[in-house]
Order: C-alpha cells, then structure tokens, then sequence
C-alpha cells in the first residue's frame, strides 16, 4: 500500500487518506463523506460503473463490487448494496431494488412498481426494512458490516430530499418518511448511516490503514 493510502486516519496533521467509494450516486457519496469525516478522501467512480452485482445478498454484492474496484483502482475501496425489503413481499425487492423496473426506469417507476404490488395490503402487512451491506476492500483482506432500520410503506410519497425509496418509507419514531429527512436526520438513523458508522469506527480502531495485516479476512458482523 503506497504512503499516500496508508497514512493518516488518525493523526490529523498527516495528509488524508484516499478510499475510493465504489458508487457513481451522487447521494451516496455525499452521505459518507458526511458520516466519514474530514480525516479520509472519499472519491467517486464518475461515470464509470459496470453490472458486477450477480450475489444473492447484500453482502455478496458490496463484496463483488469492492473486490473488482480494489483490483482496478489499487485503493481501499468501500462499497455498498442496499435495497428495501416488505415482509409481505418475501422480502422484495430485496438486492433487486435498483432493478426493480424495466432497465432504464427511474426511482419513480420503481416507487409505482412497488405501490402496485403492495395494493390492498393493511397495517402490518406494508411493514418493511431498508437493509446495508458495507464492505471495505484494502490490499490485506477484507470486511463487512451489516445493518438494517424498521419502517412502514406508505401508500404514497412524501418529501423532496433523498433518494430511492426515500419518500414511501416512513420512520415512524419520527414520523417522516426518509425524503422528509435532513442529510444529519437521516445519516443518524439510516441504514447506511449505521452500517458505515460502524465501518469507520472499526477503520479508527483498528488502525487498519496505518498498519494493514496480510493475515486479515472476511469477517461479517451483523450484530
């Protein structure tokens, strides 16, 4: 690992340390820069990107795509999958939530999609989660954190802000939905925003970017 990657997590008179972030979504990157802070350089794929999530879970996912970007870009590299899952559904659509509409359709179209679906299902049967996988990928091995947030499908949607399914989830200890959300309300209690929190907490812990060790593997950690 060079110098320019390896330093800096935790003395803040050293320069930052660079991790490409596996995601040309703007939201996202936004996101963990905001959760991540100043100490790290997080840098976006532009407009590259290429059709690498072929796992079943969320984890599989976040691992392939760190996995191929590590190999290209010779950074660490975090990477992230993560969908919306309705119990009444079998937990659709699950690691398809981005697919979840014919290729070229929008949020909207998966949001009416969705709606669709879900016509006529009461109280309990619209509960659902959004659920993350967050994986970092460095030249010594590799982890992922897991986390997911309770919340209901409304009918329809609210807010402007955010992304996704933003607008029919409703996070009902405080009453929004996720598009109702500021950036700092939503970072605080996402799914995204656990499952990263708990990844650079680890990243300060462990010292892993000042002192990466080749003995390192998977470890997933979901509790």
């Amino acid at each position: 690992m060079s110098k320019e990657v390896g330093r800096g997590f935790h003395d803040s008179t050293m320069r930052s340390v660079r991790i490409l972030l596996a995601t040309t979504n703007q939201g996202k990157i936004t996101e963990l820069k905001h959760i991540m802070g100043e100490q790290l350089e997080i840098i976006g794929l532009g407009d590259r990107t290429e059709e690498i999530e072929t796992g079943l879970t969320f984890e599989a996912n976040a691992l392939l795509k760190a996995r191929h970007y590590h190999r290209v870009s010779q950074l660490p590299t975090i990477a992230d999958d993560s969908g919306l899952e309705v119990e009444a559904l079998d937990w659709a659509p699950g690691v398809y939530s981005a697919r979840y509409a014919d290729p070229g359709t929008g949020d909207a179209g998966r949001i009416a999609r969705l709606l669709d679906e879900m016509k006529g299902l009461v109280g309990q049967r619209r509960n659902a989660r959004f659920t993350c996988a967050a994986a970092i990928v460095w030249a010594g091995g590799e982890k992922v954190f897991l986390d997911r947030v309770q919340g209901v499908v409304l009918e329809s949607g609210r807010g402007a802000n955010g992304f996704g399914y933003d607008p029919i989830f409703l996070y009902e200890p405080l009453g929004k939905t996720f598009a109702e959300l500021t950036a700092t309300e939503k970072s605080e209690v996402s799914h995204r925003g656990r499952a990263f929190r708990r990844l650079a907490a680890w990243l300060n812990e462990s010292r892993l970017l000042d002192t990466p060790r080749s003995g390192d593997r998977i470890v997933a950690t979901a509790d």
